[in-house]
């Protein structure tokens, strides 16, 4: 028989919930939210540690397979009343499934695969663009992410943007691109940073062969000057009047450029 939890005020979920909203708690305790069926299963899937499972009576009940598979893989598994999954929930349409899973691990310098393809963010701020764009990473085959800058990859929101491949994709959190722009070139890798120039080469004439890290930068600003220098300059070429794409738009042409 499963535990029971029917106060809001009951420390676990009171802990879930301040993981949920503070970029800071997640990082001082090592631990992020997943909210809805898929997430949660794909935590449980993928072999993250889920610290807490929380489910709902009708939810267990509707999905009762997935549910008791979730609640299998979870160091502690409870069942929650509505009242609790409301305080939980973060979207207008809950569907009863909230994890507090410990963070995974990082893919460090030393085993980035230097035949491998990787695509490189700095200073992404929006978690919908980061989220879907790891998420297009992953479905176009991409070998691993790097993170330098950028937003919190375990916020909620880039969570669900990912729909589970910020679980799958093997992520490089960066403190300084520049030093490891300079480390996977001395490995071998070719380098580029896209940028909206029309005189920078254009992408769809670049060779793709061997391993390759493409850099896309922030929403606003685009990458630094200072990465740029360490880069081949690529552009996205196009045609009417607009001046650039989205990062994720173009992040995602990019890689299929990268993937062909």
């Amino acid at each position: 028989m499963m535990n029971r939890l029917d106060s809001v005020s009951n420390e676990k979920i009171k802990l879930a919930v301040k993981i949920a909203a503070s970029s800071k708690a997640r990082k001082e305790t090592g631990l992020f939210f997943l909210e809805g069926l898929r997430l949660c299963r794909d935590s449980a899937l993928t072999g993250t540690v889920i610290r807490y499972a929380f489910v709902t009576d009708k939810s267990y009940e509707k999905f009762g397979d997935d549910a008791e598979f979730i609640c299998s893989k979870a160091n502690e598994a409870y069942l929650i009343s509505e009242t609790v999954a409301d305080k939980l929930s973060l979207t207008q349409t809950p569907q009863g499934f909230f994890c507090l899973c410990e963070k995974c691990s990082s893919l460090s310098l030393s085993s980035v695969d230097s035949e491998g393809k990787y695509i490189a963010l700095e200073n992404i701020q929006d978690p919908a663009n980061l989220g879907a764009i790891c998420r297009t990473a992953e479905a176009l085959g991409i070998t691993g992410a790097i993170l330098c800058g950028c937003c919190d990859r375990y916020s909620p929101k880039s969570q669900r943007a990912a729909m589970g491949s910020l679980l799958r994709l093997p992520v490089l959190e960066s403190d300084d691109l520049c030093r490891d722009i300079e480390l996977l070139k001395e490995k071998g890798m070719a380098v580029y940073a896209t940028s909206p120039d029309s005189s920078a080469e254009k992408i769809t004439e670049i060779p793709m062969d061997g391993g390759i890290v493409c850099v896309i930068g922030n929403e606003g600003n685009g990458v630094s000057d200072e990465v740029f220098s360490l880069c081949r300059k690529v552009t996205i070429p196009m045609k009417g009047n607009a001046e650039s794409l989205n990062a994720s738009m173009a992040a995602a042409i990019t890689m299929w450029e990268m993937m062909k």
